[in-house]
């Protein structure tokens, strides 16, 4: 028997985020799941320095290759750009050729100007900026704590990022104001030139109290209908124009590829989420003291990472309801959002989620043309290969698309 340790492996951790400012925000929107100081923030603290470092340090030497740091609040951008400066400075100081930091910051937007957009682009931030359609519907909803509007004030931010060339994308809230809207959405993005958008449905609920169910803004028939009109418009006669956040996860379904979203995902993510404080949950919809993994201030990263609980929540998405594990669907839906599946159930068994008729309608809606649009994919991806001389897969070998399938009973059949 060998007398060598055994080696300890490291955890995993897929992402960082930080509620930078707290729940300080300049916006008082009505529906925020986590803010509530009415757009007045009033005096906050930005994260010590000594805890900064602290945190980047050990979490940049447990990582490899990209280090995803994510930036949220509140309004993240409220604790300055000496802030963000110093954030960047420990991440490049404790980089490798093995290992780099990727920022993004989820903001509201009113506060970038041309020295906050120089600075993003000089870094290569990917900004995420909230705003809820076109002047009349984000106005309703989205306004200062004196109820001054908060269009053109996101609107001059985006045209700093265009100017200095920062990639982002637009984050919208589906609630009573806007479900109805979806083709004045999708054509506000088109018009202008927004390349990224997802939706959130809103739910009326706060991250800090977990054990209160959530209350839906919009019934599962209003976002079903939003998404089939969204959908109309985004595929375009499948040539699609704007990259919605819903409909390419969905696409990797038909595509045999993993989500990139974690709604979609068959388990949560295994991620971390930083309060101001230095107080570490496993996700921003789940910041109550039971989910709680420890304090950065008094515990190491890696310590946080590999604290039970967290394996614990990351594996309870796969607790579904029998209605589930039969369903036609699971392998797009894998169950949704846990977040949303408290409601009536016994305490003793899942419930599915609130969105189940919104996700079947959807997919029935959209299937065949998500279909055609996966196979001319597939078929552009066997033709390059064909193109270069790359030996394709005899018929009773799998299938290079991953459907688990023989070659002769899936992609062969897309040979020109």
């Amino acid at each position: 028997m060998s007398n060598q340790p055994a080696v300890k492996i490291k955890p995993k951790i897929s992402s960082v985020m930080w509620k930078t400012v707290s729940e300080a925000c300049n916006l008082a929107c009505d529906y925020c799941y986590y803010s509530t100081c009415n757009g007045r923030p009033g005096k906050f603290n930005q994260i010590e320095e000594r805890k900064l470092e602290k945190f980047i340090k050990e979490y940049m030497e447990m990582s490899q290759g990209l280090v995803s740091f994510i930036w949220q609040g509140g309004e993240p951008l409220l604790a300055g750009l000496d802030f963000f400066e110093k954030v960047v400075y420990y991440q490049k100081k404790y980089s490798t050729k093995f290992k780099r930091a990727s920022n993004s910051i989820q903001t509201n937007g009113i506060l970038i100007n041309k020295y906050w957009a120089q600075f993003f682009s000089q870094h290569g931030f990917f900004i995420g900026v909230s705003l809820d359609g076109p002047k009349e519907i984000n106005d309703q909803r989205r306004v200062t704590s004196t109820g001054r509007p908060s269009f053109d004030l996101v609107m001059r931010g985006i045209e700093h990022l265009r100017n200095h060339r920062v990639e982002f994308n637009i984050l919208t809230v589906i609630h009573e104001t806007n479900v109805h809207c979806a083709k004045d959405l999708m054509n506000f993005y088109q018009q202008e030139n927004f390349p990224y958008v997802q939706f959130i449905p809103c739910m009326d609920f706060k991250a800090q109290q977990v054990e209160q169910p959530g209350v839906f803004a919009i019934t599962p028939e209003e976002y079903g209908a939003f998404l089939c009109e969204a959908f109309d418009h985004w595929y375009n006669d499948g040539q699609p124009i704007t990259s919605v956040r819903f409909f390419d996860n969905m696409l990797t379904g038909y595509l045999n590829q993993t989500a990139e979203h974690c709604i979609h995902q068959e388990t949560c993510p295994k991620a971390l989420v930083f309060e101001q404080n230095g107080d570490a949950y496993p996700c921003d919809f789940y910041m109550d003291e039971a989910y709680r993994l420890g304090n950065i201030n008094v515990d190491s990263f890696e310590d946080i990472a590999m604290n039970p609980k967290l394996d614990a929540f990351v594996n309870q998405k796969k607790n579904l309801p029998e209605v589930c594990k039969s369903c036609e669907f699971l392998k797009l839906c894998h169950g949704g959002c846990p977040r949303n599946r408290h409601n009536n159930a016994s305490e003793n068994e899942q419930s599915k989620t609130y969105f189940c008729h919104s996700y079947k309608q959807i997919y029935r809606y959209a299937h065949n043309r998500m279909k055609l649009l996966a196979d001319k994919i597939k078929q552009d991806k066997l033709q390059t290969l064909i193109k270069v001389a790359y030996p394709l897969p005899k018929d009773n070998d799998m299938c290079i698309c991953g459907s688990n399938k023989t070659f002769a009973s899936c992609c062969k059949r897309l040979i020109l």
